[in-house]
């Protein structure tokens, strides 16, 4: 395929007046009442934290599907405008059929897509209709953008369920400056190439002006794939940046990594509601001999039920650590919180059950009176109980197979009340790239490694754990949610980086501790 085939020829921008996100949902969550009315409730996640207030200050504008069928999305407009009023900032909602939920979100969107990018493809759906109902959300997307895009707008797509709506937007003569960001991990281009749609997928990906990665890795595969499929090629890197002129456009490539609010989490962690919550678990979970005044010997894991995750491996690696280090034994409780995902998805239901039966095997083989190993709690948590089972945790174990960020291991490491906490990373992490300074990090797939891990974090020296943390929260502070919104607007203005060009520095994976000795 000719570069020339894989673009469209929309000119950059260089500033623009009005932001437009454009998102799989809205910020807010919408759900019927009895006699027709609708109950609006507001997000409270970091992205929404972050774009609000550029949002209200360029009187932006944030569209996406409200969570109703697209014959409700009338009756649900004055709710919308009301809602808009009071936030700053107008929402737009686009609705969806059943139909188009089922192929367009549960089908391509997370049976091909989420676990092709996450490394894997035997899990994949690769059904010709899951694709067909992709392309027709995202040009009902691009349609519903394009009635609303006006001159000064900068247009910025997000994640993994709109990648298309670039392309889209284009053959609809839409020429403002877009950028897109894919929150999840791209994949090395032997995965990529496994997809059968792959080129009109990278053709969408490249109508975009910016286009935004997690991490270095990312973007390395990403432009990899773009220089391996489009020969002839020149990248121009400055800074985070790469440029690339495709059909006579110039499409810039970066990795910015995503954060949290770190001021308003680590506030939120010290209300008295939060400590006396905090205080609550840690007496219902600590070990038995751990003294009132001190803090029991907790591991933490927060993940939501899904394979990338690796809830199994995790709870492998802490049993193995249990058998070989009998110290652990009486003194060490893990408490394994999953938040339900897909519940839609047959292949989650088979996962829940393995997780059951590995708790249960674990709890059966150690448990004592008085303790117990592995704390198992399925469900929902509010902000609250959230923020408490971060303060009352010694240790996080943050082990995914596959994460683009992973931003439990940034809130644990703000909302650690002495800072004094120890996270243990997967190195398949997004976040491994910001916080290998200050986190031990493991791969998630060998468990004697796990294992070790979590004896050595359990040994570890009160003055060692206090200098890994602050390494930890020093770099959480510097590159926060704020410093992510400035960044990739930055990079959408052509400002930020510089002028000077630099040789590409590829991703080199990180290498264990004392690896050079034994070559």
């Amino acid at each position: 395929m000719k570069a020339r085939d894989l673009a469209s020829s929309a000119p950059s921008g260089t500033d623009f007046h009005r932001l437009v996100v454009v998102s799989n949902r809205l910020p807010v969550v919408l759900s019927p009442l009895p006699g027709g009315a609708w109950n609006l409730e507001r997000g409270s996640g970091g992205l929404v934290t972050a774009l609000q207030p550029v949002l209200r200050r360029s009187g932006g504008l944030w569209l996406g599907w409200p969570g109703v069928g697209e014959g409700d999305t009338e009756d649900i407009d004055d709710v919308l405008r009301t809602e808009s009023e009071a936030l700053g900032y107008e929402l737009r909602g686009v609705g969806l059929t059943p139909e188009e939920e089922e192929g367009f979100y549960l089908g391509f969107s997370n049976q091909v897509v989420w676990p092709l990018f996450h490394d894997f493809q035997g899990r994949c759906n690769f059904r010709p209709r899951y694709w067909d109902a992709y392309t027709s959300v995202n040009r009902k997307f691009a349609a519903a953008l394009a009635g609303e895009a006006r001159q000064g707008d900068f247009l910025w797509i997000h994640d993994y369920h709109l990648m298309s709506v670039g392309e889209g937007i284009r053959k609809l003569g839409v020429t403002l400056p877009a950028g897109f960001f894919l929150h999840i991990p791209f994949p090395p281009l032997d995965l990529f190439l496994k997809l059968p749609w792959r080129f009109p997928l990278l053709r969408s990906l490249l109508s975009y002006d910016l286009v935004g990665f997690q991490s270095v890795r990312d973007r390395d595969n990403f432009l990899y794939t773009v220089t391996s499929l489009i020969p002839g090629l020149e990248l121009r890197e400055r800074g985070r940046l790469v440029s690339m002129e495709v059909a006579g456009r110039t499409v810039t490539v970066g990795s910015f990594p995503i954060s949290i609010d770190v001021e308003e989490f680590a506030d939120a962690s010290r209300t008295p509601e939060v400590v006396r919550k905090a205080e609550e678990l840690d007496v219902a979970h600590r070990p038995p001999g751990t003294g009132p005044s001190k803090r029991g010997l907790i591991l933490l894991g927060v993940d939501r039920l899904d394979y990338s995750k690796g809830i199994p491996h995790k709870l492998r690696g802490f049993r193995l650590a249990l058998r070989r280090y009998p110290e652990l034994r009486g003194r060490v409780s893990l408490v394994q919180l999953v938040v339900p995902s897909r519940e839609d998805i047959p292949e989650y239901h088979r996962m829940k059950a393995e997780i059951d039966r590995l708790v249960g095997e674990i709890n059966g083989e150690f448990s004592r009176p008085g303790w117990t190993p592995v704390h198992y709690r399925y469900g929902q948590w509010d902000r609250l109980e959230l923020l408490a089972h971060y303060r009352m945790a010694r240790i996080a174990l943050v082990t995914p197979l596959k994460d683009g960020m992973n931003l439990v291991a940034k809130e644990f490491c703000m909302a650690s009340p002495e800072s004094d906490g120890v996270l243990i990373l997967s190195e398949h992490a997004g976040a491994s790239s910001q916080l290998r300074e200050g986190a031990f990090l493991v791969n998630p797939y060998d468990v004697e490694d796990v294992a070790a891990t979590i004896q050595r974090a359990c040994g570890l020296p009160e003055e060692e754990r206090r200098r890994r943390m602050a390494l930890l929260q020093d770099r959480i502070r510097s590159e926060d949610i704020h410093w992510w919104v400035r960044t990739f607007l930055d990079a959408a203005k052509g400002r930020g980086e510089g002028d000077e060009v630099e040789p590409l520095k590829r991703y080199v994976p990180p290498l264990p501790s004392g690896f050079m000795e034994g070559l």
